[in-house]
């Protein structure tokens, strides 16, 4: 698939190989976080790169979540002309490359669904769902307890974990994403599930 992107410049994004075989995380070279930072500074070459090495996992996101494989294909060329344009916001100290991405790529994904529902015809009048003060509170104190004990899992055990709950990536698609077998994905993803219980474990009575 080729799709026209309305960029800086001319620009067509690349065909994502079928029969491509994405290697291991930690032979990968240039690195996620180094092209997402080329990407900042335009760099075409850089992007094409990105694009071969996620469309796959972005197409099959985008197919899960819709349903429809042409508002997949389309949230799909949304989400790298994101990636494009606010590349240059990236910082790779606030954390990985793929979780950015894949954010990036849930947001557009929501909003090509949210573009085929039909908006009331009028707001119902009913009370407010938000949090009161106190129950927002305690969500901001648990987020952070969550954020804090992930960030003591060990590498392999936090990039699983932040793809498959950030990412909403199944763990088959980690599995081809990091180039690892499905078997150690499960493996990993229940040994840093344990070290989150016990870690939060009065949060989570």
């Amino acid at each position: 698939m080729a799709t026209e992107l309305v960029l800086d410049r001319p620009f067509r994004l690349p065909t994502a190989a079928k029969a491509a075989t994405i290697p291991q995380v930690s032979t990968i070279n240039p690195t996620d976080e180094e092209l997402l930072q080329r990407v900042g500074d335009r760099d075409g070459d850089a992007f094409e790169t990105l694009y071969r090495r996620y469309s796959r996992s972005v197409l099959g996101l985008a197919l899960r979540r819709l349903g429809d494989r042409g508002r997949a294909e389309d949230a799909l060329q949304e989400t790298f002309t994101a990636i494009w344009r606010a590349a240059k916001t990236y910082r790779p100290e606030r954390g990985p490359a793929a979780p950015w991405l894949f954010a990036v790529a849930r947001n557009s994904i929501s909003d090509r669904g949210r573009a085929r529902r039909e908006p009331p015809a009028e707001a119902p009048d009913e009370p407010s769902s938000e949090a009161g003060p106190d129950e927002q509170a305690e969500h901001s104190w648990v987020s952070w307890r969550v954020h804090s004990a992930i960030e003591t899992l060990p590498d392999n055990e936090r990039r699983l974990i932040e793809l498959a709950y950030w990412s909403g990536l199944s763990q088959s698609e980690i599995a081809g994403l990091e180039g690892i077998p499905l078997g150690t994905v499960k493996t990993r993803t229940r040994s840093a599930l344990a070290r989150l219980a016990d870690a939060l474990e009065e949060e989570l009575r």
